[in-house]
């Protein structure tokens, strides 16, 4: 099994809270002090911009950027690290492919195809992009145990299908959606395929050429790498055919006042000064990542999520929220008399931490006829002591408010 303990002496955080009991791993992950260092050593000892510089410290700035990709194609298996985009985050990306991949193809009476699931920055550029161009949004239905209905899926491909975008795994219900099976299905009719995993990343092996995704998208500070930075995976023949996105320095070949030739991709969907310090620290998340045995990881969540799932169904009045035979270690609940928030901020009392909202998901609220919901996420520096924690406070909570 995962050795959560050994796991969690790596991240400084809890050095300097060692009562937290961090539980929000699905809105971003700790950082380890690998990732910390690598990021606070290139402003010490290298800071430099890229690309332009002849000098030594922009050379070696150059050239710890663009390593990246190959760390990134590495953990991924992508292809090529010309596949590999740098972006601001998931949002970033999923807007990039909207605007500079499907608006071109998109006409009236066409149709995208999302899941009742997504994440709204994975449902907003899809239906925003609709919307400018007469085209329909459709919905992939689920049931009350937050599974997609496979059936209705395949019933809604149609010859008018420009585009699926689908989350691999959900941030509020945990469900772990059935994407091979999925893209295998839109494939056989032609239809390309954007996969967000943002929850995924930090846990699961990542094999795009064996998902056969189109796009694949991420976040680096759900992966235990810096806020502010993701990357988008692209098949190299879409890459290649679609306009850039941004325009500005660093992503041309030449210019001249009545035209501008750009940059091959990846480059030419990077304008402007990047994150340097972000995509260098996501490096070393990405070497983090591969450090990890993923079976062990895998394990050690299962464990998780059915501990908390069933210490949480033990407590009379309160409610999970999704049920999936196929989950991850992400439990969404409401406590009957008792407010999310207020349950939120009795749990930060204790050092317990939490979210509570509607987790960028309303419509999943609508669709369990609730206005939010209490998120407990994990990850691999968790262990069942902080299941035990959470549970015991909830009833606490629980004789505060109603008793």
């Amino acid at each position: 099994m995962l050795d959560a303990a050994t796991i969690r002496q790596q991240f400084p955080i809890f050095a300097h809270y060692p009562r937290l009991a961090y539980l929000d791993n699905a809105a971003t992950t700790q950082k380890p002090k690998s990732v910390i260092d690598t990021i606070a050593n290139f402003y010490e000892k290298g800071n430099a911009n890229i690309h332009r510089g002849v000098y030594e410290l922009a050379v070696r700035a150059t050239q710890q950027y663009e390593a990246v990709r190959q760390k990134v194609a590495g953990l991924i298996n992508a292809p090529k690290p010309e596949t590999i985009v740098y972006t601001t985050g998931t949002t970033a990306g999923i807007n990039l492919v909207a605007s500079s991949f499907l608006e071109p193809r998109l006409q009236p009476g066409d149709e995208v195809v999302i899941s009742y699931m997504e994440h709204h920055a994975n449902l907003i550029p899809w239906q925003m992009a609709c919307k400018r161009n007469g085209a329909k949004l459709r919905v992939i239905p689920m049931n009350k145990d937050g599974v997609l209905d496979m059936k209705a899926y395949e019933a809604m491909l149609s010859p008018r299908t420009r585009m699926l975008a689908l989350v691999h795994v959900s941030n509020t219900l945990g469900t772990i959606n059935p994407v091979e099976e999925m893209i295998a299905l839109a494939r056989q009719r032609g239809i390309p395929v954007l996969a967000d995993g943002a929850q995924s990343i930090a846990h699961f092996p990542v094999d795009v050429q064996a998902m056969d995704a189109d796009f694949f998208v991420f976040s680096g500070h759900k992966m235990f790498g810096p806020t502010g930075v993701g990357i988008l995976y692209g098949k190299e023949e879409h890459l290649a055919a679609m306009p850039p996105y941004q325009f500005g320095g660093d992503m041309i070949r030449n210019v001249t006042f009545e035209d501008t030739a750009f940059a091959e991709a990846p480059q030419r969907f990077e304008a402007g000064t990047a994150n340097i310090a972000g995509v260098i620290g996501l490096g070393a998340a990405a070497d983090f990542l591969q450090t990890l045995d993923k079976t062990k990881v895998q394990q050690h969540l299962k464990m998780l999520a059915l501990a908390a799932r069933e210490a949480l169904a033990r407590i009379d009045g309160l409610r999970i929220i999704g049920n999936a035979e196929n989950a991850t270690a992400i439990v969404s609940f409401v406590l009957e008399g008792v407010h999310p928030h207020d349950v939120a901020t009795f749990l930060a009392e204790e050092q317990i931490a939490v979210r509570a909202g509607h987790h960028c998901t309303q419509p999943i609220m609508d669709f369990f006829g609730i206005a939010g919901t209490t998120r407990a996420s994990f990850s691999i520096y968790n262990e069942l002591a902080e299941v035990e924690r959470l549970a015991g406070s909830l009833r606490d909570i629980q004789k505060f408010f109603l008793f």
